[in-house]
């Protein structure tokens, strides 16, 4: 069994090759132009959907069947037609290119696989069966989804925000890191679910406040 190294790849202006364009393509294309993946598509034709992105610039189609060369330049491949052969040619090129390639139909003759993925804003929980079950990484994923409320979102961002204020304006290595744990405890996550943290403005005043608090304890 292939053990896979788990990683989160930052696609932004990468130009990434979606070989096919039926149903698993559709999830490996609209995944990558979440990632701000420049996408091309070598495909004769494109399911519903995919020919509205297409026509709206969205991803670059080659109308045609793949063909030796059309993966040059890219950084990505996703080998994601219903043909076997087709697929393992382009796992082929890809490799002797040196690009990392996914085999949809062959997930073991390529070198990453693609996870069930939940997301809730800056949260991103990747859920991988090591190929032995797409269906059921796709279970547990719906079933982190109920897990995972909408909260998350509005609380990662405040998370955020409250980080790098911390960094800027406390020069104390030691109380840097404690503002830090203290901001991370499953007690402030508590402390946000409970109020509406939407309706609410933090100021400036309002971070100097929190962070005077937390460095007294």
């Amino acid at each position: 069994m292939a053990v896979y190294l788990p990683i989160m790849l930052d696609c932004r202006g990468r130009r990434c090759l979606v070989v096919g364009g039926g149903a698993v393509a559709v999830r490996k294309i609209r995944s990558l132009l979440e990632a701000q993946a420049l996408v091309t598509v070598v495909s004769p034709a494109l399911a519903p959907g995919l020919e509205e992105l297409a026509a709206a610039g969205a991803v670059d189609w080659r109308r045609r069947a793949f063909a030796p060369g059309d993966t040059a330049g890219a950084w990505l491949v996703f080998a994601a037609t219903g043909d076997r052969e087709v697929n393992a040619a382009a796992v082929r090129e890809a490799k002797a290119a040196g690009i990392p390639v996914s085999a949809a139909d062959d997930p073991e003759a390529g070198d990453f696989i693609s996870p069930a993925v939940v997301r809730r804003g800056r949260l991103t929980v990747a859920v991988s069966t090591s190929g032995a079950g797409p269906g059921a990484a796709a279970g547990i994923a719906a079933a982190l989804e109920d897990f995972l409320g909408e909260g998350y979102e509005p609380y990662l961002d405040w998370l955020h925000r409250m980080r790098s204020e911390i960094k800027r304006r406390e020069p104390r290595p030691e109380i840097r890191r404690k503002l830090l744990r203290k901001l991370a405890s499953p007690e402030e996550f508590e402390a946000f679910q409970g109020r509406d943290w939407m309706a609410e403005e933090w100021s400036p005043e309002r971070i100097e406040a929190w962070m005077t608090e937390n460095r007294e304890e």
